[in-house]
């Protein structure tokens, strides 16, 4: 097995169902022919200094972003009965958009209201890299995250909140810097319940506000 195959064979650990990234193989050759190409098709003069080492720069910089690190999604019995929310506001992220290939950026705020199990606190954000490192849509990456945590909590409900500036609407196009898109995804007594989901949301939202 070569390095690369066992790299892409680690991330099985995390078993990440729907995510494209975690079974990607990257072929960094023909990424830098492919950069190459693009470049002079673009003008680029690559034989001046500045230049010469851009192809391989891009395709190790994509590369990076588009490759989420192996995790083991370590959850605990919920031994104490707890039986109300817990919330992770903030987890920042970046990923690509599918459509442009430009960055998106911003913070995931996820809750969910345990059954038998709970999550290490600090899995809430690799969960989110591990969808997030992907050619993505928001709308997408919101229910992937939300989709995972029911599948491996099989929590009561689930309620994933995402905000993000994308660049291929603040650089490009319209160019309104600064506009933020908000996703979620409500799943179970979050979305069912009035009160658990308020909750959910007057925490989020004081979130939002608050930065």
């Amino acid at each position: 097995m070569t390095s690369l195959e066992h790299h892409v064979a680690s991330l099985a650990l995390a078993r990440p169902e729907g995510s494209d990234a975690a079974h990607r193989e990257i072929d960094h050759a023909s990424a830098q022919r492919a950069a190459r190409d693009l470049l002079r098709a673009l003008g680029a003069d690559l034989d001046s200094e500045g230049l010469q080492e851009t192809p391989r720069r891009m395709a190790d910089a994509y590369a990076e972003l588009l490759t989420p690190q192996p995790f083991r999604p370590t959850t605990f019995p919920n031994e104490d009965g707890y039986d109300e929310l817990i919330v992770a506001r903030s987890i920042p992220f970046h990923s690509l958009c599918m459509h442009h290939l430009l960055p998106f950026h911003g913070v995931a705020h996820i809750g969910y209201l345990p059954r038998d199990r709970i999550i290490g606190l600090s899995k809430l954000g690799r969960v989110v890299d591990l969808f997030a490192r992907d050619l993505q849509i928001q709308e997408r990456l919101t229910t992937q995250i939300a989709g995972w945590l029911e599948r491996e909590l099989e929590p009561k409900g689930v309620g994933v909140v995402v905000e993000a500036e994308h660049l291929c609407m603040s650089l490009r196009g319209v160019q309104k810097l600064g506009a933020k898109t908000v996703t979620s995804a409500l799943h179970g007594l979050v979305r069912d319940d009035a009160r658990t989901r308020g909750e959910f949301l007057a925490l989020t939202t004081r979130t939002s506000h608050d930065c």
